[in-house]
Formats: structure tokens, C-alpha cells, sequence
């Protein structure tokens, strides 16, 4: 988190432009997109602690290559941008893997509980690590922040290979052949078959396109809006991080409505509305005010869908299913970038964030009367 604060803030703040901004972002969740098919067989064929822990590595080695030619002047923003593409694969392969191993470890009856609290243990990182990036970017290098990144990456990587223990899966003990093709194609028709898998996937690929000025753009708009400033763009993370932190607690305590459709739909209409709202007010302090609530309000979207994803796809195909949702998070907010990242050097990112807002609504809408969402969400 570190590394990926210091890598945004630098081209942020080097080029203020969108377009440079966009290719980050390409180069961010492009390379997810292509790993993802291949990354959720790995996971259901592999042991998938072994994979977050090659994973790791990947990512590391990565960032102390980088660290190496900052340290010997040989710095430039494409050099950043190939870091990033080799750290997204590094998510790619990942996060499946993670988000399949979670139901290995957990009870079904506690799955909202733990996604809440992992859920504010990943907002508590993402509130201290904006401070620390900002921090130190004030009174350091950009290659100091980037050894860190190896450091912790390595403590992390000793922690799962020595301190936790998770048996290999059933299908990673039989040790099968792997077939890419028809593991994949076993995925896809898994997905086409579950109406509630179909049609929330459908929902989520339309939600990531609109919500992509409010996830990547906001930086730019408090440079361009409010100033430059360094602590600005600290302010904004730390208001957002605050707020998911706050939010995985309130939907691990409360655990939502007894629909989860209802949850779901809830939140997504508050996220709407405060998109809007971030397009309107002219005040910084405002402004950080409405994005701690979008932050309260993300966990209580994002941590019912999980769990009802967990809950009704088979072990065997959690990784599968998993990949193909990072290929939608991670190629529909590319596409949207190709859009609103050159349109934000002609029209005001304010205007994006208005019309987003609006369509969240239509969609929260049109997502509350689908019975295919309500009847999946029911209590089990």
C-alpha cells in the first residue's frame, strides 16, 4: 500500500495530467485482466497459500528492482508504469487465492462477521499507510518508501509459510492434470448457469465503470479544485480509509438487513448520492466529509455480495469464479479510464461525478426490483 500511495502521488503530482493518470491505471489492472482466467485454475488446482506466497515474491522482487534503479538516478515515470503492470499480475494471481481460501478457514455462519473485520483490518492499513506515504514524501526519497514495501512484504511471506496452517484443498490434494481450457470453460459455464451469479456480475461491471471517477479521479480533482499539497492528498485517504474501517466494523456488528439484496441496494444508493454531493460542494473540509461516508458505506456494499458468493459456489470452483470477477473489476474500470481519464483534461471532473451519481442511482434502482437478487439474498 505504501509503494502503491507513493507511485500514484508521484505521477500525480509530476504530471497533474489524466492521461498519464490513465495509463497508470491501465498499466494497474490491465495485466489483472489477462491473469485472472489462468490465476482462478491455479487456485482451484494448487494449494493456494503456496500461490499468495509466489505472489508476494513477485511483488517484492519487483519493487526492489525499482528500488535499485531510483537509488541509481535511472528514474522515469514508464519505468513506474512497467512496476506496476508487474505488480498487478503479482494481484492477479493473489487475489483469488485469497478471497477462496477465506471459506478454508472460516465457518459459513461467521462469513459477513470475518469479511467485516478483514474488511476494517484492510481499511486500517489503508489509513495508516497514506500518512506514513505522505510523511515521508514530505522528508524523503520516493525509493525510501519502496524498500519498506520489501521489508513488510517479507515479514508477510514469513507469517504464511511459518505461523499459519490450511490444509491444501480436496481438489489441490489430487494432484490433476491441469487443462486450462476446459477448467475455464467449466468456470464460465458454472457462472452461466447461477442466475444470481449471472446477474450480479452483470450489476458489478456496470457499477465499476461508474464508480471509476470517484475511485481514481478524486486525487486530481482536489489538485486541480483545492491545492497540490501533499497533506491534501494524505487528508483524502485517510478520510476514505476511515470511513471502510469504520464501515467493515458496522456491517461485522450489525451483518445487514436479513435480505442481502437489501443491503447491497442500500448502500449503493448512498454511494450515489455522495457521489453527487462530491461533484457539488465547493468546501475541502466538506468534501472530505462526504467521502468518509462513501467509505462507510463501501464495506456494507461490497462485504454481502462476497459472502454471498462464498456461500453458493462449490469449493472446487471459488477460484474460477473469483477470477472472473477480477477480470470485470479489473477491465471495466480500465475501459471507463480510457473514457474519463483524456475527457477529465477537457471537461471538469465535478460534471463526472454528477452524471456517475445520477446513473448509480438508475442502477440501484433497477437492482432493487430484480427478483433474481432478492430471492439470492434471502436468509438461508
Amino acid at each position: 500500500m505504501l509503494v502503491q500511495y507513493a507511485i500514484m502521488w508521484y505521477i500525480t503530482l509530476e504530471t497533474r495530467s489524466g492521461a498519464m493518470m490513465t495509463i497508470s491505471i491501465l498499466c494497474g489492472l490491465v495485466p489483472i485482466f489477462f491473469i485472472s482466467p489462468f490465476a482462478g485454475v491455479w487456485a482451484d488446482q494448487f494449494p493456494r497459500k503456496q500461490l499468495i506466497i509466489w505472489a508476494d515474491l513477485l511483488i517484492a522482487g519487483t519493487t526492489l528492482i525499482l528500488f535499485f534503479l531510483f537509488l541509481s538516478g535511472r528514474d522515469s515515470i514508464w519505468m513506474l508504469f512497467v512496476a506496476l503492470a508487474i505488480r498487478a499480475l503479482g494481484t492477479g494471481i493473489q487475489t483469488p487465492a485469497v478471497t477462496a481460501m477465506i471459506p478454508q478457514l472460516v465457518p459459513e455462519d461467521q462469513l459477513t462477521k470475518v469479511n467485516g473485520i478483514n474488511g476494517s483490518l484492510q481499511s486500517m492499513v489503508s489509513l495508516i499507510s497514506p500518512m506514513v506515504s505522505g510523511a515521508l514524501l514530505t522528508f524523503a526519497a520516493v525509493e525510501t518508501i519502496f524498500l519498506i514495501d520489501v521489508v513488510t512484504a517479507i515479514s508477510a511471506v514469513f507469517i504464511l509459510a511459518f505461523l499459519l496452517r490450511v490444509k491444501p484443498h480436496e481438489k489441490a490434494l489430487r494432484k490433476e492434470k491441469v487443462d486450462y481450457f476446459k477448467d475455464m470453460k467449466e468456470g464460465l459455464s458454472f457462472i452461466a448457469n447461477h442466475g444470481y451469479i449471472r446477474t450480479i456480475f452483470i450489476y458489478c461491471a456496470i457499477y465499476y465503470v461508474l464508480v471509476s471517477p470517484l475511485a481514481f479521479l478524486t486525487p486530481l480533482q482536489v489538485t486541480r479544485s483545492f491545492g497540490g499539497d501533499v497533506w491534501r492528498l494524505s487528508a483524502i485517504e485517510v478520510a476514505f480509509s476511515t470511513g471502510m474501517m469504520l464501515g467493515g466494523i458496522l456491517i461485522a456488528t450489525w451483518g445487514g438487513f436479513k435480505n442481502k439484496a437489501h443491503t447491497m441496494v442500500t448502500a449503493i444508493l448512498i454511494i450515489a448520492l455522495n457521489t453527487v454531493a462530491l461533484g457539488l460542494v465547493g468546501n475541502f473540509w466538506i468534501y472530505l466529509a462526504f467521502l468518509a461516508f462513501v467509505g462507510i458505506v463501501m464495506p456494507v456494499f461490497y462485504t454481502p455480495f462476497m459472502v454471498l458468493l462464498q456461500q453458493k459456489v462449490e469449493t472446487d470452483f471459488q477460484g474460477r469464479v473469483f477470477g472472473v470477477f477480477s477480470m470485470i473489476s479489473s477491465s471495466m474500470m480500465p475501459m471507463a479510464m480510457l473514457l474519463f481519464g483524456p475527457l477529465s483534461d477537457v471537461v471538469s471532473i465535478e460534471s463526472m461525478l454528477l452524471v456517475t451519481g445520477i446513473l448509480l442511482l438508475v442502477e440501484g434502482m433497477f437492482m432493487a426490483r430484480s427478483k433474481v437478487l432478492l430471492e439470492a439474498g434471502k436468509p438461508r
